[in-house]
């Protein structure tokens, strides 16, 4: 399996992602913006299929309107966090440009190229370079350095928005500044998991290490490990079973890493008066 270049070149490109995706994750589950990291995995494929409608490098347009749009949601959001509200209107726009530009695409010379599309929503890391996977590799570092440059102030922003900022924490623009490098990540990992798995690999690791830790350092530590844990693990499905795609293959053991991290710190002696109480309220309802 490493006797392939391939192989060689996507274990790096998407190591690299996976520890960006996992860091990112943890505050994006922390801070309660899974939501935003949807809308900016639909933002990655509107991006792409504009940037080929105008003719010019997909990628420019992926890292362009992911954090471009990012920074958007940030700014028309409160003080401390991008709103749901501000989030939906966003996702609803990018989707309408979406369409517009991929009838655009799909108009122009030659009746587009459907390839892009595919390889945009589900990922296409099997057919990275060795330049791309190294651009990947180094694109994911300068986002992990920048992340640990904002990890205390963040942390704390996120605890306690409202403390951070009586100590003179700069708390928005440390969140516009984390929505930048979420934007980012979404950018890069469109390349490895696609625009419509991507989120897969930022929530699943990093809810499992919040409910495995409460210690953000071990969190953070572990969020990262196991997103690593699942790309590579994927891509050697991927490999063994070639009508799988590497992509799926990822995001199904991410999702299997969350589901044993609930069930192994779920107390099923508490959870059981709970359903039997959200059972009996949904019976007097019907009543």
């Amino acid at each position: 399996m490493f006797a392939q270049e391939f192989m060689r070149n996507a274990l790096l490109a998407g190591t690299g992602v996976a520890l960006a995706c996992g860091l990112i994750g943890y505050f994006v589950v922390l801070r309660a913006q899974v939501f935003a990291g949807d809308a900016l995995t639909h933002v990655a494929f509107t991006g792409a299929i504009a940037a080929a409608a105008a003719g010019v490098d997909p990628r420019i347009g992926l890292f362009a309107a992911t954090i471009a749009v990012a920074l958007a949601i940030g700014a028309l959001g409160n003080r401390s966090n991008a709103d749901d509200v501000t989030i939906g209107i966003t996702f609803a726009w990018i989707l309408g440009l979406g369409v517009y530009f991929l009838a655009v695409f799909s108009s122009g010379a030659g009746g587009g190229n459907g390839l892009l599309g595919a390889r945009t929503l589900f990922g296409s890391i099997f057919g990275l370079g060795a330049a791309d996977a190294r651009l990947a590799a180094v694109i994911a570092a300068a986002i992990i350095l920048l992340l640990a440059a904002i990890a205390r102030p963040l942390l704390f922003a996120s605890v306690d928005a409202a403390t951070a900022a009586a100590r003179g924490v700069p708390v928005r623009a440390v969140g516009l500044i984390f929505l930048a490098l979420l934007g980012a990540t979404a950018a890069e990992a469109t390349q490895a998991v696609g625009a419509l798995l991507l989120l897969g690999l930022l929530a699943a690791p990093a809810g499992a290490a919040h409910r495995l830790t409460p210690n953000p350092y071990l969190g953070l530590a572990l969020a990262a490990g196991l997103a690593v844990l699942a790309t590579w693990a994927g891509l050697t499905i991927g490999y063994l079973v070639p009508k799988l795609p590497p992509s799926s293959a990822i995001i199904a053991v991410a999702s299997a890493i969350y589901l044993v991290a609930f069930i192994s710190t779920t107390n099923l002696r508490e959870l059981r008066p709970r359903l039997q109480l959200a059972h009996h309220r949904q019976d007097r309802e019907l009543d």
